[in-house]
Order: C-alpha cells, then structure tokens, then sequence
C-alpha cells in the first residue's frame, strides 16, 4: 500500500492528505476521519449555545432572588451575549486556518468555564452589581463566537455534495443547547443536584409560599461537561493541513458581494432564530403575564434546531436558494399572525383579532417562526460554499490540477464566508430582544418591532429571488 493511501499517512493529528471530492479516499477512510471530527464538533458546540444563552432563563428569575433590575435592565442581560457573541464571531471566523481546528475546538470550549463558574457565584449574592451582571453576560458571548469557528472547520472536512447536510447536523444539533438549557435550568435550580459543591440554596417566595431553589446550578451544571469535551478534543480530533491560511487570503471575502448578501440572509435566518430564543421568555412575560414563560419557551428553539438539518438537506437536492426564498414569504406572514395574537394594547397592533390577545395562537405562530428560522439556516449555509466554489471554478482551466488548487481556495474562502455570515447573522441575537425592549418602553408594546421584521423579510424575499432562485439568476445554487 502507498503512502498516499495508507491510513497511518493521513491519520495523526494534522492531515497532511485530505482531499474529500476524491470518491476512493472518502470511502477508505475520509469519511469515517470527518464523521469523527463532526460528532465531537457537536456537544462542543450544543455546549457553546447553552453557555451563550443561559442568561435566557437567568434574567427571566432575577427578580424573584432580590435582584432589583428594571424590565429594560432585564432585556440588557438576554441581550448582551448576543452583542459579544457576534462581534467575537468575527474574530473566530478566522481562527481555524490560522490555529487549527482542533486546538481551537478544546482552547475555545474551556473558555466557557469562564462565564459559567462566574454566573454560579454571582447569582447566590442579590447585592451582586448590574455591571458585574452585565460583564457576565457579555462573557457569555464567547459560547456565541464558537460557532463560527466550529461551522468553518466542519466544512473543510466534508465534499460539496455533503457540507449541507454536515453543516446542518452540526449546527442543528449544536442549537439544541439552547432549548435544553431553557428546559433544564428551571429543573436543576430546583434540586440540590451538585451537593456540596454547588453552594448554599436561596429562599424565594411562590404563590405565597416560601421554596428553596439553587439558581447557580442553570450555569454550574454545564462545568464538567464543558471540561470533559474540551479534553476529548484536544485529544480526538484533527487539523487539517490544506486548511491553513493567513487572515489576508481569507480577507478576499470582503471583497466579494455575494458574501454581503448572504451575511443579510443568514441575519434574517440564524439572527431570527438565537433573537427569537433570547427574548422569547421575557416577551411571553410581558404580553401574558399569568403564563409561565419557561413552561413552553423551550419548545421554540428545540424546533427550530431539530429542522435545521432538514433545512441543510432539502437545500441539497432542492437547491438553496429557492428554499431560502420561500422560507422568508412564510416568515414575513408567521409575523402576521403573531400580531394577530397578541393582546390589543396601546402598541402598533392589527386592527383585528382578539382583544384581549390568544396565547395559544400567539406560541403557535412563534412555533413556526422558528421552524422557519430553523430550515432557513440549513438552507442558507448550504448555499455559502457552494457559491464561493462556483466562484473559484469560473473562468480557471479544466485541468485536474488547476480545478483542484481553485476548489482548495474555493474551500478556504467559502468556510471563511460561513463563520463570518455566522457572525453578522448573531447580532440579530441582539436587536430581537432590544428591538421589543425599546418598542414595549416607546409605544406600550412590541409591535413596532414585528412590523419591521415583516419588512425586512421582505426584503430577503426580493433579494433571494433576484441573485440565486429566479431563472437565469447570476448565481444559482
């Protein structure tokens, strides 16, 4: 057996030989080495999305522990990890090729223990400061930047016709951690789960009666975990050599307008999605004050990271961007719906509808939202490699060698493209929650907010439709 061949040639930390269009390296071992790589990827990632949005369900309890923070002070904390979060984004999106992606895998998840101890320790003690609070919060964003360092490595690892697919297991499955942080938290802070080692309990008071809750375990139950994956990382997965890249080769998608695109497209899908999951609990709180926002906040983002891999592979065989494109007529109309469902206030509401507002039709019409959100990630991020391969391949030789150095620096840029998309795409985790904060304070509700989304969608509809879904579009995929 050649060296070329051979496992043991291919197989130490760095992979020296990785050319996954190849058909028979695939098969003998490529596949296997990159489905390892994924499946380690994911509970890092799922932690990382737990972490950035803990302050979720965090903020929502503060003022039944003694926290004396005001509504907008409240939508500052589940806001804020989403404002560092995608700023850090921007600097991880570049990480890989410069550290590797699995050195950076294990570096960038211990880096969670950071926020997760510190919120443990804050949250026993009422008189904690709203800065330190608000440090905390934007600490949480270094969960939300692993995202684009993550999505960017699992891409190098996988041929064209799977990254769709792969990119939505990933961050399918990686954006579970926020509907399970939101399901579990209100569990575990109920319980002394972690003994000795999770602190004294806080007495609060329910329906009259006084109870006993461990509020830190929301974030010291993610401790182990996140130390155990960063070892089995550090120790597991690969780097791979022909991912290596300066930041000025990568700088070549600023210049490309096709990434300015899909970074507004992936705002209006993945920025919808971490938006809606960060403000959800407090708007349900706001508009319906005798429902018990973490009984049922949960269940949207689990939806919407469940279909995210369908999104991903319906856009494999459908194409991109004609179900990027119908994705956002169904959002702009959901929204529709919502503002048909909530109560009639002083607000930009509907002219009909119930008055009093219909909570039920209210989470069904957010259920789909985030179903939406979810397909129109997959889709989104299926289309961003393939278009910076279509890209790479214009205008070049046929020749086998000169396709395959075009297809390696259509794979550098295109994953390039995908982590920095991923880091525009979250500041929507910031102005969701703000937009309702701000619309709640200037005009008594949030419809001011739902009618600008409804708009914006749009928007992306006319965007979509022009530059990828319509026949003869300049860049179909």
């Amino acid at each position: 057996m050649n060296t070329v061949d051979s496992p043991a040639a291919s197989r130490g930390r760095t992979l020296t030989i990785w050319t996954p269009e190849d058909k028979r390296f695939w098969a003998q071992e490529g596949e296997a080495i990159a489905k390892l790589n994924l499946w380690i990827s994911v509970p890092a990632l799922f932690l990382a999305f737990a972490i950035w949005q803990v302050w979720s369900v965090v903020a929502v309890n503060l003022p039944s522990l003694g926290f004396n923070y005001s509504t907008n002070q409240l939508f500052w904390l589940a806001a804020a990890p989403a404002l560092s979060g995608a700023t850090l984004r921007i600097f991880y999106s570049f990480m890989v090729p410069l550290v590797g992606g699995r050195r950076w895998t294990a570096v960038s998840t211990a880096s969670l223990l950071i926020p997760a101890i510190g919120i443990g320790v804050a949250v026993q003690d009422p008189t904690t400061p709203y800065p330190t609070m608000l440090m905390l919060a934007l600490l949480c964003g270094l969960g939300g930047g692993n995202f684009s360092s993550s999505m960017a490595n699992i891409s190098y690892f996988f041929p064209k016709d799977r990254k769709g697919s792969a990119l939505g297991v990933n961050a399918g499955l990686g954006n579970l951690g926020v509907s399970v942080v939101q399901f579990l938290s209100p569990i575990v802070v109920t319980v002394g789960v972690l003994g000795v080692f999770g602190g004294d309990p806080q007495t609060i008071v329910r329906n009259g009666q006084p109870s006993q809750v461990w509020a830190q375990n929301a974030a010291f139950i993610w401790v182990p975990w996140i130390a155990l994956t960063s070892v089995v990382a550090w120790f597991s997965m690969n780097d791979v050599a022909d991912a290596k890249a300066s930041f000025s080769d990568q700088a070549a998608i600023f210049a490309e307008p096709h990434n300015w695109l899909m970074c507004l497209l992936y705002l209006g899908t993945f920025g919808s999605f971490i938006g809606f999951s960060a403000g959800f609990p407090l708007l349900i709180k706001s508009q319906f004050p005798s429902v018990n926002p973490l009984a049922y906040a949960w269940l949207g983002p689990l939806v919407g990271a469940l279909v995210r891999p369908f999104g991903g592979w319906l856009a494999d065989r459908v194409g991109g961007g004609v179900v990027t494109m119908w994705n956002f007529v169904v959002m702009a109309v959901a929204v529709v719906g919502v503002l048909w469902f909530l109560p009639k206030g002083a607000g930009m509401a509907l002219p009909f509808g119930p008055a009093e507002g219909s909570f039920t039709g209210f989470f069904l019409m957010f259920l789909v939202l985030f179903v939406t959100t979810g397909i129109g990630n997959g889709s989104t991020f299926r289309m961003i490699p393939v278009i910076f391969n279509q890209l790479a391949l214009r205008g070049i030789d046929k020749a086998p060698q000169a396709e395959a150095a075009a297809l390696k620096q259509g794979n550098v840029l295109g994953a390039a493209a995908v982590g920095f998309a991923g880091a525009f795409g979250a500041y929507g985790g910031f102005f969701i929650p703000k937009s309702y904060g701000t619309a709640i304070t200037a005009t008594g509700g949030p419809e001011a907010a739902l009618w600008i989304f409804i708009v914006f969608y749009l928007v992306c509809v006319l965007i979509t439709w022009w530059f990828y879904a319509r026949r003869h579009a300049p860049m179909p995929c």
